[in-house]
């Protein structure tokens, strides 16, 4: 059995998907029962009190960074009999300055994970292509999307890759102790990618850059400060280069990582729906 954390995530739901798809036993960790095609148990793993039915024989875990006691909720996964786990993390965890808030919560995670006892792999994906779907408000409202760093160039991460990879890592041998640095293949600008969904969805839309003034302040009051400090680190300071290409999809799953275009195709009702409804 293998559990599954955030499941009703971009990442986690593409992992639920795959295993699925291997017909591999899988069980969902949620905090509320949702719509997933697999067997659900109801857990917190703030909360590892709450974890026993979840991880009833559970042998491989697919887990997320940034819990608050990450080397007390590994030991349980380790007491409760789970022998290996791969973690979501990110290219974050390389930099030495854990003042960065989101520097600081993967490099504990990962610390935590490396001396937990248990077999252990972790994935660190640039950022992810479903970020694109932050912009839905405003393609709900208009044509023009206004998002900050457009002068940034990433190698975003497909979240169907990231779980292909996250699969195999679980299932085959050869992944332990290994960090899996991935990325889709082709770096792209806002409004780069802005332009390939313009063509997937038929609509004429325009990107427009924000300053640094204006992103702090569209980012202020929902996104914490600590966070946004470590954005502005990230991309504007330039403390974190997610325009790498790496070849670690295809390496590990024989297939080459999806295209943004793909991405965009295969979720193009998401789009096309919010702009049907609008």
């Amino acid at each position: 059995m293998i559990l599954v954390t955030g499941a009703t995530g971009n990442v986690g739901g593409e992992v639920v998907q795959a295993l699925v798809r291997a017909g591999e036993p899988v069980r969902a960790l949620v905090r509320a029962p949702a719509d997933l095609p697999v067997e659900q148990a109801v857990g917190d793993l703030d909360r590892p009190g709450s974890l026993a039915a979840a991880l009833d024989g559970v042998r491989g875990v697919f887990l997320l960074p940034g819990y608050r006691d990450m080397p007390g909720l590994l030991a349980r996964l380790r007491q409760a009999g789970a022998e290996r786990v791969v973690l979501l993390s990110s290219p974050a965890a390389v930099s030495a300055d854990t003042r960065n808030a989101v520097s600081q919560y993967m490099i504990r995670s990962e610390t935590a994970v490396r001396e937990s006892g248990l077999a252990w792999t972790l994935l660190r994906p640039n950022a992810f292509m479903s970020n694109a779907l932050r912009w839905l408000p405003q393609l709900r409202a208009g044509d023009v999307v206004a998002d900050a760093f457009g002068d940034v160039p990433i190698a975003s991460t497909d979240p169907y890759d990231i779980a292909a990879v996250a699969v195999r890592a679980l299932l085959d041998p050869g992944h332990d102790g290994r960090v899996h640095p991935l990325s889709g293949p082709e770096r792209l600008l806002p409004a780069q990618r802005l332009a390939v969904l313009a063509d997937v969805l038929g609509r004429d839309l325009r990107f427009r850059a924000l300053s640094d003034e204006e992103a702090r302040a569209d980012m202020a009051g929902r996104v914490p400060e600590e966070y946004i400090r470590a954005f502005f680190s990230f991309y504007s300071d330039g403390t974190l280069d997610e325009s790498r290409i790496h070849p670690t999809v295809e390496e590990v799953t024989g297939t080459p990582p999806r295209t943004f275009r793909q991405w965009a195709l295969a979720h193009r009702e998401a789009f096309a729906g919010d702009a049907d409804a609008g």
